[in-house]
């Protein structure tokens, strides 16, 4: 059983290439505006959204998340950063201390980071958009950080490409129910992760024309082989949040 919206969530794929239709103004504001309405931890709104329009900043963009073309190509670019310098300025203005180095106030930031993000993705979904999440935000921050001038306490957690999909790949399979919802307590099955990865390899095979044969324990083995992005940390520490 579906209705109108979850028939949208249950059809998510991500979009890497669009036609040049631009994207209005009043649809990017109820885009933003649908980002506002995520939930929020003690209501602290711990995010910020830069909307990237210009052409030049949005080549620059690309670059630094590791060449990721469709950065550039789309019609418009957010990068959804967790935000604590407003926070700051609250503390300031009245007196308080700002208790920041906490590692559950990163994560505060970066889920308000991520609802946001999701909020945006499924409200420009129903205007016919498509669109992808770029992780690669968090290659180069630094450098982020400078081209969007974003002060102190500011962290690029993720980039968001909008536009009129022009394509329409396949979905990616996910993993059955079984695998991952629980009743009442944990259970893992080894033979769910086996039907998976078939079900994976089978779906690379066909998409690449059997340039790729990977299945998912096989990609996420290689994932996790090694560290991923250590230079974040040294980020936000310069950022001012000092998490040793």
């Amino acid at each position: 059983m579906t209705n109108e919206m979850t028939t949208l969530i249950q059809q998510h794929r991500s979009i890497r290439k669009f036609t040049a239709e631009p994207i209005s103004n009043q649809v990017i504001d109820d885009i933003v505006t649908s980002g506002q309405w995520a939930p929020s931890s003690h209501h602290v709104q711990a995010y910020s959204i830069v909307v990237v329009k210009n052409q030049e900043s949005k080549n620059k963009l690309a670059e630094l998340t590791g060449n990721q073309s469709y950065v550039a190509e789309c019609p418009v670019f957010f990068v959804i950063c967790a935000d604590f310098y407003r926070l700051k300025q609250a503390s300031d203005k009245h007196g308080m201390p700002f208790e920041i180095n906490e590692v559950e106030n990163v994560l505060v930031g970066a889920v308000d980071a991520a609802l946001v993000a999701q909020n945006m993705l499924l409200a420009a979904r129903s205007y016919g958009l498509g669109g992808v999440m770029i992780g690669g935000i968090r290659n180069n921050p630094d450098q982020v950080a400078a081209q969007l001038e974003l002060p102190e306490l500011v962290i690029p957690i993720m980039g968001l490409c909008v536009g009129y999909p022009d394509q329409q790949p396949e979905q990616k399979p996910r993993f059955s129910k079984n695998a991952v919802v629980h009743e009442e307590r944990y259970s893992f099955n080894e033979a769910d992760l086996e039907r998976y990865d078939e079900i994976t390899k089978a779906y690379y095979t066909k998409r690449t024309n059997g340039k790729r044969t990977d299945s998912w324990s096989e990609m996420m083995a290689k994932h996790f082989s090694t560290r991923k992005r250590p230079h974040v940390t040294t980020f936000i520490k310069k950022q001012g949040i000092d998490l040793t």
